[in-house]
């Protein structure tokens, strides 16, 4: 399971309040993919986070047979999705049922929430649009 840190607190926060956050440099306005102290593009140390539309484009996906690790045991089969988000950034999501439905390279999806061990990750809970 993922482990919070000073620079991902936050995002952490916002996913467990049902708000998927991404960081923006309040100096250059650069969206990093990453969150850091420190703005990727101009060192700048104004960053803001803030609350994603939570749709995007799926740019890649695969399911997973063997669970990397044990918590994830219980899930196999499932599907991981990397999203672009309209904002810029990427996100890994696993695919909710209903999420999978439609699934394919360039569809448009949106991002919800799914509990995981009292911690709640990304998921695809909606593919919107077929691929162009």
């Amino acid at each position: 399971m993922p482990r919070p840190n000073a620079q991902t607190q936050p995002y952490w926060e916002g996913a467990a309040a049902g708000e998927l956050r991404y960081q923006r440099c309040a100096v250059c306005g650069h969206v990093q993919l990453i969150p850091r102290s420190l703005c990727e593009h101009c060192h700048g140390r104004r960053l803001d986070w803030q609350a994603s539309e939570r749709t995007g484009t799926v740019l890649t996906f695969t399911t997973v047979y063997r669970a990397p690790l044990p918590v994830f045991k219980d899930m196999v089969p499932y599907v991981i999705a990397i999203v672009d988000m309209d904002e810029g950034f990427r996100v890994m999501a696993n695919a909710k049922a209903q999420g999978r439905e439609g699934l394919e390279i360039g569809a448009r999806v949106r991002i919800g929430f799914q509990e995981v061990h009292g911690m709640a990750l990304p998921a695809v809970d909606a593919v919107l649009g077929a691929a162009a």
